[in-house]
């Protein structure tokens, strides 16, 4: 099969395992699963010590022993090292039918066809003149199957046209487009004139996207109606990127066009590197540490002593000339800073709230986010200065001193993001053995198991709400009103889908759009492109952990990650512009009055928006954590009836 480039970061998202993509010759392929990344004919050829990542944070979070940089690809020229040379991700061919463009035949060809499929009808043998003449190439059909755990299969076409769970006529097939601009336009022919005598049967593919609950039950139209409501056509459970097209799952099935959104949600975990004792390990002894002839060594040590390894059994069996210049105290540093030792008070994984408010019981928890991101908070107040994350106070704006508590420049950040699974049809939550489940055929034993991630290096500006204001505010009757409806919208798809339902408070609908507000402006104002800013959110009402802040923040693979911009704007006489304009530019939408009336009732991805459309507060998905949901300028800048309900309603900018 022809050969495709992708950049190593999107095989984390959003084209990871279980994804599809499109090569440049336009066939349709699926990403394999991890069993097959970093496959060699010689195991002596593949050093994994090279693609290995750690954050000894992110680990614990997610269970496994380390991080894989995706591979990448490298030509053997003869003199160079052959190490880790000629390594590809490999993908399969997917969907399997495939249709003429002229004929309207369909096929059914393996996931590893590696050739263009070419239509076998023989209409296309011979021309007018008798004359031999080159098959035409069939292109993929756009429909697949998806069901709500995670499975992916081929649209069922002769089990559809026949209304048989076990059809016994092998026609021809042919999909037919008869006018119209929908899927009723759309029919599958099982053809009378076929050379396997078809049976004349045809059928529209109208309806087998649609779906509606009864009863807190899902029920699909292709489920229902394939056959009849008394005999349901069920998901087999098929999982074509492990190469496995049966097994066993008996939920509705729906058709999806093989390129819309509900295909797949990757679930991506973030951390934020966290020194644990600030400067006291560089940037150059954190690369000596991650050499592909040091790592083993230090894991090995830490096996056998963890805490208990000093300074001259490391010294014993790593490179003398490299660590000779280091002391002792800084490898130690080194050492612990690698495998997190001592430090899970400071970090908040581990001892601290390991399992509380998590997303599931026990070993299928994810440490609860305000626990999670607390302890960053807590170090970006005290300016770090270290090699990985670096912070600094610029100072405030008079006229901000009333609005935000503090800001910070983030001059140096490290950021890890690994793929933990994903989900198709809706994005739920997932069980941390349910999406390592859905990444390889063979689940791998705790000290062995690992996950696609990469590493990048960014910049920011943080910014902190001030207690006081944001306490009296969030506390107003009316306001809280208006975020119950998000809440109670979010409830009603929460009851729906049989997922947990979520309260939305005042202060996160006003710190999640003052994000996407800010992250516009800023745009304009640095010169980025949409996609490059991120937002992390630090918002937490727990005694003890109270967080009201944002981070704003480049952490992309190229030079536009740290290219100096965006920390420039956290200069005070930078950052009040960004902050009024942002602010005013909220008051009046593109499409107001209609994005403000509208949002009264809910709008967006499922309702779960007030006042916020394409035209104000939203933003590519890719710069946003919560797909685009919890988002109103209402409580930013108040509304058309009451003025006041906005944070920000009082103040002239």
């Amino acid at each position: 099969m022809s050969s495709g480039s992708i950049r190593r970061a999107q095989l984390v998202s959003p084209f990871g395992v279980g994804a599809m993509s499109i090569l440049v010759n336009g066939t349709s392929v699926i990403t394999a699963g991890l069993d097959h990344w970093y496959t060699v004919n010689d195991p002596a050829l593949l050093e994994l010590n090279e693609y290995r990542a750690q954050d000894w944070r992110l680990e614990q979070r997610l269970q496994v022993r380390e991080f894989r940089l995706p591979p990448d690809y490298r030509i053997r020229r003869r003199g160079d090292d052959p190490r880790n040379t000629n390594l590809k991700v490999p993908v399969l061919r997917f969907p399997r039918w495939s249709f003429c463009m002229y004929c309207k035949r369909l096929e059914l060809s393996p996931l590893s066809m590696a050739q263009p499929v070419e239509c076998p009808d023989p209409k296309h043998k011979q021309d007018d003149g008798g004359a031999k003449r080159k098959a035409p190439r069939m292109s993929q059909v756009p429909f697949v199957t998806i069901c709500a755990h995670g499975h992916l299969d081929d649209f069922p076409f002769r089990e559809w046209v026949h209304k048989s769970h076990h059809p016994g006529c092998n026609g021809t097939l042919r999909l037919e487009s008869r006018g119209g601009g929908g899927l009723e336009g759309q029919v599958v022919v099982c053809d009378p004139d076929g050379s396997r005598n078809g049976c004349g049967k045809e059928r529209s593919l109208e309806g087998i996207m649609n779906s509606h609950w009864d009863n807190q039950v899902e029920h699909t139209y292709l489920t229902d109606q394939l056959v009849t409501k008394e005999q349901p056509y069920f998901c087999k459970g098929a999982r074509p990127w492990l190469a496995q097209t049966e097994g066993s799952c008996g939920e509705p099935i729906r058709g999806a066009l093989r390129g819309a959104g509900n295909v797949y949600f990757p679930k991506v975990e973030s951390s934020i590197y966290l020194p644990r004792q600030v400067g006291a390990v560089s940037a150059a002894l954190h690369d000596l540490l991650n050499r592909a002839d040091v790592r083993p060594i230090l894991r090995m040590l830490n096996r056998l002593d963890g805490a208990n390894v000093t300074a001259d059994q490391i010294r014993a069996d790593v490179p003398h000339e490299l660590f000779h210049p280091i002391t002792d105290e800084e490898l130690l540093a080194g050492y612990r800073d690698m495998f997190g030792i001592d430090s899970a008070a400071q970090a908040g994984a581990g001892a601290e709230g390991a399992g509380e408010d998590g997303d599931g019981e026990g070993a299928e928890s994810l440490t609860s986010t305000d626990v999670w991101r607390h302890p960053e908070v807590r170090l970006l107040r005290e300016t770090p200065a270290d090699d990985l994350l670096t912070v600094a106070d610029p100072g405030m704006h008079p006229e901000l001193t009333a609005l935000l508590d503090r800001v910070r420049r983030i001059e140096t950040l490290t950021e890890t993001r690994a793929l933990r699974g994903f989900t198709r049809v809706r994005d739920d939550d997932l069980k941390l053995s349910v999406g390592k489940a859905l990444l390889r055929r063979r689940m791998l034993s705790p000290e062995h198991d690992w996950l696609p991630a990469y590493v990048v290096k960014g910049e920011g500006i943080y910014l902190e709400l001030d207690p006081s204001r944001l306490r009296a505010w969030e506390q107003r009757p009316e306001v809280l009103a208006r975020a119950q409806k998000i809440t109670d919208h979010y409830g009603d798809v929460a009851r729906l889908r049989g997922i947990r339902p979520r309260t939305i408070s005042p202060r996160f609908v006003l710190i999640h759009t003052l994000a996407h507000l800010l992250i516009n402006e800023l745009i304009f104002a640095c010169g980025y492109s949409s996609a490059s800013l991120r937002e992390r959110l630090y918002i937490s009402e727990t005694l003890g952990r109270t967080m009201a802040g944002l981070l704003i923040y480049t952490a992309a693979g190229d030079s536009e990650g740290t290219m100096g911009g965006l920390v420039r704007m956290a200069k005070p006489e930078n950052l009040w512009p960004v902050m009024a304009n942002a602010i005013n530019d909220a008051r009046w939408c593109s499409t107001d009055p209609v994005c403000m009336d509208a949002g009264e009732k809910g709008q967006g991805p499922d309702s779960c928006n007030l006042a916020a459309c394409h035209g104000c507060a939203l933003l590519p998905e890719t710069s946003c954590e919560e797909f685009n949901r919890f988002l109103d300028r209402g409580l930013v800048i108040g509304t058309f009836d009451d003025p006041s309900v906005g944070y920000f309603a009082d103040i002239s900018l």
